[in-house]
């Protein structure tokens, strides 16, 4: 079996009851914390999410829409990365949730058509730690080089060491674990937000890793894997240039970052990335007052297709 680090294929969830979440905004600094729940807010989200659809399927990327009508009051649930991961070999993780509000996006539908459209062999359910204070947001903390089986996780109240042993021992990844400060000195809530592997390259804040040795670990563990290391500032971390995601498309590999992200980046850093994929921006400035970005916005599927 062929190890692949960009899926072809990705779940996706267009919110109808969309707004910013303030019981996430304690320790989300990129979230914007004076807008309230508005028709107009989740009109625009869901718009930005059916651009985004098609602008994928354009490229070839199979996208499997649901929609969430909002009934159970999930305001995140536009980002189903955090709730459940794939896997190679036909495994499935369900993660626990910080937030209660975000443990309502968990749904049986989604599970139940990655059993119908593609292999899978078992299914591990973390989130029954939710009850022992135990945390894992799934590939919001853990950013996963399937490549090298290294699951890169910032420390944070939303990403337990217990469970993050426990998914790697299941998973076979190494876990590496790294404390990170913005520009405040706040702990970064989600690696995704700071750090993006892909096939041959990687996006990361590394100044935002806090210990300079572990910093020059991660640094020479990604170099020996290979990759070109474009390093993100504060600034394009802000703007969510480290929130994307590589997938295959029908032509090739593309990635899939945010308008905002892309226009923070520097031409040489956009030349390193464009020797290896097609980059595909993508307006979803409503959806990211929520803390949240393109990357978030997609659970990838690393399962093999049923014929």
């Amino acid at each position: 079996m062929s190890l692949v680090q960009a899926p072809k294929a990705v779940v996706m969830i267009r919110p109808w009851k969309f707004y910013p979440n303030p019981e996430t905004a304690a320790d989300n600094a990129f979230q914007q914390n004076d807008c309230r729940p508005s028709e107009q807010y989740a009109l625009q989200a869901r718009q930005e999410v059916d651009t985004m659809v098609k602008t994928l399927e354009s490229h070839g990327v199979t996208v499997h829409l649901f929609d969430d009508h909002g009934e159970n009051d999930t305001p995140d649930s536009v980002f189903p990365n955090n709730w459940f991961s794939t896997h190679q070999g036909g495994h499935v993780a369900i993660y626990s949730m910080h937030n209660p509000s975000r443990r309502r996006e968990r749904r049986q539908d989604v599970i139940d058509l990655l059993k119908a459209k593609y292999r899978v062999q078992d299914v591990v359910d973390y989130s029954g730690l939710e009850w022992d204070n135990l945390f894992l947001e799934g590939t919001g903390v853990m950013v996963l080089d399937h490549l090298e089986r290294v699951a890169y996780t910032s420390k944070s109240n939303r990403a337990s060491d217990i469970i993050l042993e426990r998914f790697c021992a299941h998973f076979q990844f190494e876990p590496m674990a790294f404390d990170t400060a913005d520009r405040f000195g706040n702990p970064i809530y989600h690696t995704n937000v700071m750090m993006a592997i892909g096939s041959q390259f990687a996006l990361v804040a590394l100044n935002m890793i806090s210990d300079e040795a572990r910093r020059a670990e991660i640094k020479l563990r990604l170099e020996h894997s290979g990759r070109q290391i474009v390093d993100l500032d504060h600034h394009q971390i802000e703007n969510f240039a480290g929130n994307a995601l590589e997938l295959t498309g029908s032509a090739g590999k593309i990635l899939a970052i945010s308008q905002r992200g892309f226009d923070s980046l520097r031409p040489d850093q956009i030349k390193i990335l464009e020797e290896s994929v097609e980059i595909v921006p993508l307006a979803v400035p409503t959806v990211e007052l929520a803390g949240g970005s393109v990357r978030c916005m997609m659970a990838g599927i690393h399962l093999s297709k049923r014929y």
